[in-house]
């Protein structure tokens, strides 16, 4: 089976071409580059990334306004069939703001733009997303934000937690998430979003590569499902 992929790209997105690169060299496959200003997708995707970035200039609040483009309605309509879809950093503000994460992601606490390599738990390996890794495996990947901080209210956190939707956290304080949380699945599993960008830690000559037992898990799931 060939994986099928696309990434899409909002103005102001600027991590469109590390996660397409990241994709090509770990998954192979096709990796269509979208424009969100298209109202359909390529046919018979296995796989969508909402890349990092500043879409639209964070106006109103990150995420907002890309989550009104013409290509999240398709988006969401391929996550609703099953479709697995990531968000990396402006990609998870994209699907909190789409409704298909829940929570919201805030200005850091500090009000500091966060720009460094950070330690995860990853909390749940269980997932078509993670399960290369080992529960409570220590990886380190790459922040750069101004808005990770994720909040919900103590019903959704519990619930998150219960369900084993949390996939990541932070191993110390990075921005001030609610229980440190770096990333969350949505309650089908094929919806993952995440601050921290596992496609900027693929290989040795990036410094590490601790973020491409993601793109192998998916691969591998998608393939031999």
């Amino acid at each position: 089976m060939a994986f099928t992929s696309a990434v899409i790209t909002f103005p102001g997105s600027n991590c469109d071409r590390d996660m397409a690169v990241a994709i090509e060299q770990v998954c192979g496959g096709t990796v269509h580059r979208v424009w969100h200003g298209d109202a359909d997708l390529p046919d018979n995707l296995d796989f969508i990334a909402l890349p990092g970035g500043f879409s639209y200039g964070d106006y109103l609040r990150s995420g907002a306004m890309a989550a009104r483009s013409p290509v999240m309605q398709a988006v969401v309509r391929a996550a609703e069939r099953g479709v697995t879809v990531l968000g990396v950093c402006n990609g998870f503000q994209v699907l909190t703001e789409a409704g298909l994460l829940p929570g919201a992601l805030m200005r850091n606490a500090g009000i500091r733009f966060v720009c460094r390599d950070v330690k995860l738990t990853v909390e749940n390996n269980q997932s078509l997303f993670t399960a290369d890794y080992d529960a409570g495996q220590q990886i380190t990947i790459p922040v750069a934000h101004h808005d990770g901080n994720f909040f919900a209210d103590d019903a959704t956190l519990d619930r998150l937690e219960g369900e084993g939707r949390v996939a990541f956290r932070y191993a110390e304080g990075v921005n001030g998430s609610a229980r440190n949380i770096a990333g969350v699945l949505n309650d089908r599993g094929n919806v993952l979003g995440m601050m921290p960008h596992p496609e900027r830690m693929i290989e040795a000559a990036q410094g590490g590569s601790d973020g491409r037992a993601l793109f192998e898990s998916v691969m591998r799931g998608l393939v031999t499902a």
